[in-house]
């Protein structure tokens, strides 16, 4: 009964607090740190202290979100019902644009997350609907690697979105990278990429770091760090 009265009185101040503040753009949001930007995508940093809220923002594209960290939410989209949402480390979740909200972290700690926007949305939500004319059943599904796995999550909006799992030593065979894709990283990790022509070289990059790759080459990477390497991609046609 105490827990139901926590979200209820957390929902009702939400939802006050959404009344009496005025939306701003995401890009305005203190707690949104543009942190990557092009033609494509913007990407920002979230962070919320615990039991604090964002201000009522926009989203004006659909979006993707990686969470960091488990956390509690609740979220109130302007004109709707205040939602509770439970999310786990390394969730990644597509959202429909348009809208504006706000939300409150109901956690003890901060709650961390990568937001992704898909600024060409409009056109792509005409592109074919699956991944390069695939069939339905392969724009999800697990591929067991050599000490690690990739499971494509979901396509969406002409993206295609995977997370990689790699243990130490693991190591992703020779892959061609035709489209432009961005990379999320999951945990600290450091890889060595052999890209065909150019040999090899060291990525290093830190929990909630994002990297943009153009594409137009084919390479292999290989964990070499002593802890597990897990990372989401998204990938554009």
């Amino acid at each position: 009964m105490k827990r139901w009265g926590l979200f209820l009185f957390a929902g009702l101040t939400v939802l006050l607090a959404a009344q009496a503040t005025p939306e701003v753009e995401i890009g305005a949001e203190p707690h949104h740190q543009l942190i990557l930007a092009n033609d494509r995508v913007r990407v920002f940093a979230v962070d919320v202290p615990a039991h604090s809220e964002t201000q009522m923002h926009w989203h004006r594209h659909d979006y993707v979100c990686v969470v960091l960290g488990v956390a509690t939410i609740i979220s109130q989209v302007e004109g709707k019902q205040p939602e509770n949402l439970s999310l786990s480390d390394g969730e990644t979740r597509f959202v429909s644009g348009s809208f504006a909200h706000m939300f409150r972290n109901l956690s003890g700690q901060p709650f961390r997350s990568v937001t992704i926007e898909v600024l060409d949305d409009q056109k792509l939500r005409r592109s074919p609907e699956h991944w390069d004319g695939a069939h339905p059943e392969e724009d999800r599904g697990l591929e067991v690697l050599n000490g690690g796995t990739k499971e494509i999550l979901f396509v969406k909006d002409g993206v295609r979105v995977s997370e990689f799992d790699l243990q130490p030593g693991g190591v992703i065979p020779s892959t061609r990278h035709g489209g432009p894709h961005l990379v999320v990283a999951l945990t600290d990790y450091e890889l060595r990429s052999n890209i065909k022509g150019t040999g090899p070289s060291t990525i290093r990059m830190k929990r909630g770091e994002s990297q943009w790759l153009a594409g137009g080459y084919a390479s292999a990477l290989t964990n070499t760090g002593h802890e597990t390497a897990k990372f989401v991609t998204l990938e554009f046609r």
